[in-house]
């Protein structure tokens, strides 16, 4: 591939334009990247003082006793928003491993087998959680395993 980068003072803001004959897959990951679309995430610190949270300070999210809660690197957050709308929010740089967790892959620490053909994954944070088996296809093929 090809690639054409043209530095001036008239652009403001970056843009990309892809010339192809075909959407390949390669042009699809490009496409991903260029419209990474992360959005800061609010979240309660407590019941009263309301926080913003970038999606790189995000290590995990999961539902606990209907609560939406947010994982930090030391801290704890409520959420009001749904699973899947933290989902939509946050970006390609995290990938749903249960019905009820979402993680930031790029906070991942280490594996292990667990029960019933689940892997228990661990986080840089402390947090765990299981990759379930309906996930784990997925996730194994992120792994490149």
């Amino acid at each position: 591939m090809k690639v054409n980068i043209d530095i001036s003072a008239e652009y403001r803001e970056p843009f990309a334009v892809i010339h192809t004959d075909k959407v390949t897959d390669e042009i699809q990951r490009m496409i991903d990247v260029f419209s990474n679309s992360e959005t800061p995430v609010t979240a309660l610190q407590n019941e009263e003082d309301i926080v913003v949270l970038q999606p790189k300070d995000i290590y995990m999210v999961r539902v606990e006793d209907g609560d939406t809660a947010i994982y930090g690197a030391k801290q704890r957050y409520r959420s009001r928003k749904r699973l899947y709308e933290l989902a939509d929010q946050l970006g390609k740089q995290f990938m749903q491993i249960s019905k009820t967790t979402l993680i930031n892959l790029s906070y991942m620490d280490s594996i292990e087998p667990g029960f019933s053909g689940t892997l228990l994954l661990k986080l840089k944070n402390g947090s765990k959680d299981y990759v379930s088996r309906k996930y784990l296809p997925e996730f194994k093929k992120y792994l490149g395993l």
